[in-house]
């Protein structure tokens, strides 16, 4: 059987379906048997959803042991009382778990400005605690509690070595539309039952979110909901992480990058209507913050994203928006190539554009994963980032997404 969140130690989950959402879990519960210490980004939407606030007063000393989740309504504008709903949530989860209800963080995530159905959510945890479970199943249960316009859950799970000891790490994810790199772009949450001080997990957390989650775009909207949560309960009973030099803590980085990029990646592969995965590159740069920066640019810019879609080879687009990235860029030094995973074409050139097979670089374009890579040749610092293309799918979903 796949391993997933329940796998990691003293980790016990549940989804179900409360009515919010016709036919589909939308209340996801996770509970750790101990507290845990918590890594946590939030939106920088200036909008900020009545559960992020909540979580961030909550989350504020680092602790927490339990985490619920309601999905089909996002609980953002929705006032006092939207807030008085979040903190309901954490109260329920409280009382059946006994437990404080500063230690559960609540998130949520669905259409914005409606009305919060408190009871219904609250009445949900209260039946469904009980049926926490380590089993694999309630892990998926869980992890297809959080989707929205999701077509499928996103999970992911990771076993190794840290300097003896076996430690587990595993994650769900949620995202389809309103991605765009803004600290968390999503709802994420990561458990594991690593040791690590709550510090050094916050600042990690931060720093690998940044190359990861943060390097993903869809459409370009920051949404008023979004969180990446990571807990560590320390049940692998391995000496506690306290500083970056500690044994041991470039395993556990390296591990949590991989888990959040696998995630992250599977959130674009699933954009609201996308028909291809694009990957960004920029390399022989100055710093990393200016190869991260011009990705940004790039796959930020709705030109570009249509071109792709088009399969249209006009790279032009990409350049210009790289010129508009703020940061200091002469095209003139630039190699810029276009293509799929197999191949890929030089199409600039030192700023002299060159000669190739338009109707060849068609076809490498109709593939569902294509790479844009830009050599600045000023460096050795690089980036990556992940985006979708724009399609018209994407826009008839959206100008009907509430009625």
């Amino acid at each position: 059987m796949i391993k997933n969140i329940t796998n990691v130690r003293g980790i016990k989950c549940w989804g179900a379906h409360t009515g919010i959402k016709s036919m589909r879990r939308d209340l996801a519960l996770i509970y750790s048997e101990v507290p845990a210490n918590v890594g946590m980004v939030t939106t920088q939407n200036q909008v900020v959803a009545e559960p992020i606030k909540l979580a961030r007063k909550y989350m504020a000393d680092g602790k927490a042991q339990a985490i619920v989740v309601n999905a089909g309504n996002a609980n953002a504008c929705t006032g006092p009382d939207g807030y008085k709903g979040a903190e309901a949530m954490a109260q329920a989860a409280a009382d059946e778990l006994k437990i404080e209800p500063e230690m559960v963080l609540v998130a949520s995530t669905g259409l914005i400005g409606e009305p919060f159905p408190t009871e219904e959510i609250t009445k949900g945890i209260r039946d469904n605690i009980r049926k926490l479970a380590s089993k694999s199943s309630a892990g998926s249960f869980a992890a297809n509690a959080i989707l929205t316009t999701d077509t499928f859950a996103k999970e992911g799970f990771l076993e190794f070595d840290l300097d003896g000891f076996e430690v587990n790490m595993a994650g769900i994810a949620k995202g389809s539309g309103m991605i765009h790199p803004r600290l968390g772009t999503m709802l994420a949450f990561i458990v594991t039952d690593v040791a690590i001080e709550v510090d050094l997990l916050q600042k990690t957390v931060r720093e690998v979110a940044e190359k990861t989650f943060n390097m993903i775009t869809v459409d370009g909207d920051t949404s008023t909901n979004d969180i990446v949560a990571v807990l560590a309960n320390g049940m692998a009973e391995n000496e506690p992480m306290k500083t970056k030099r500690d044994k041991g803590y470039k395993v556990f980085r390296a591990k949590l990058e991989e888990m959040m990029e696998h995630l992250a990646k599977l959130i674009v592969s699933d954009g609201e209507g996308a028909s291809k995965f694009i990957t960004y590159e920029a390399f022989n740069a100055p710093d990393e913050e200016t190869a991260r920066t011009l990705v940004r640019a790039v796959f930020d810019s709705t030109l570009v994203k249509a071109a792709m879609f088009g399969r249209d080879p006009n790279w032009g687009r990409i350049i210009c928006a790289a010129g508009n990235a703020g940061v200091p860029f002469d095209y003139r030094s630039v190699d810029l190539y276009l293509g799929d995973d197999n191949s890929q074409v030089l199409v600039l050139e030192k700023g002299i554009p060159q000669k190739y097979d338009r109707k060849y670089m068609k076809k490498l374009l109709r593939a569902a994963d294509i790479t844009i890579r830009l050599d600045l040749n000023n460096g050795d610092a690089k980036a990556k980032g992940w985006g979708a293309d724009l399609t018209t799918d994407y826009v008839l979903f959206n100008s009907v997404y509430t009625t």
